[in-house]
């Protein structure tokens, strides 16, 4: 979804990199899922794209089960490097599904992509919304030329702003970090694996750590 550009400070790109291996000491609890993503982006106008995409994570019983997902995407592009969008996803398990809004800024810079979300998710086992703010940084790292592999570490986290639940931590609840490779597989498909570790802040509980091979295809049109 992003271009992939020659690094123009390889020094932040190891940073990046840096954070995405530097990874917190052994936590109490963890699990290994597998998560599988298609996405199609749409070119709509020389400003606007849609993102459609469909998500199928291979989760525990004790995590809730498999889950699918189903999301829309628009983003305008406001400026060179810049953009404003929003969307809504669909999140469906076994004991739970999830309606969520989101807005969100996304600047790219050479080879980095910062991105700023905000979001509304509405569950089917709680009175009112839940409001998150994830803020992503990205690196794009090219292993030669533009049509060829990338190297792709990024970071984020995710801030709870009220408690729609008793067990909600507000403040930074979730912590994420990637690693992979993206890899053209034609002028308009490209396939990406990275390995992902998720912790989740849980209060009067140990923390919770996922492990994550996660494959996505992705088409351009």
């Amino acid at each position: 979804m992003y271009c992939l550009l020659r690094p123009r400070h390889i020094s932040g790109a190891l940073a990046i990199l840096a954070s995405a291996v530097a990874l917190p000491v052994q936590a109490a609890t963890e699990e290994t899922q597998a998560w599988i993503t298609e996405s199609l982006t749409i070119a709509a106008t020389r400003t606007d794209t849609v993102t459609l995409d469909l998500s199928q994570r291979f989760r525990r019983d004790s995590s809730n089960g498999e889950q699918q997902t189903a999301r829309i995407l628009l983003d305008h592009r406001i400026a060179k490097g810049l953009q404003v969008g929003g969307g809504i996803a669909f999140f469906h398990s076994g004991p739970e599904q999830e309606l969520r809004l989101f807005q969100q800024v996304t600047a790219t810079r050479g080879i980095f992509n910062a991105r700023t979300r905000l979001e509304q998710r509405f569950f089917d086992t709680t009175d009112e919304a839940s409001w998150r703010l994830r803020q992503r940084v990205q690196a794009a790292i090219p292993l030669g030329s533009a049509r060829g592999p990338a190297l792709i570490t990024a970071a984020e986290f995710f801030v709870h702003l009220n408690r729609a639940r008793p067990g909600d931590r507000t403040g930074l609840a979730v912590m994420r970090h990637q690693i992979g490779l993206r890899q053209p597989l034609g002028k308009s498909l490209d396939a990406q694996l990275l390995y992902m570790r998720q912790q989740t802040f849980r209060e009067g509980r140990p923390d919770a750590v996922v492990h994550v091979p996660w494959l996505t295809l992705n088409w351009k049109i």
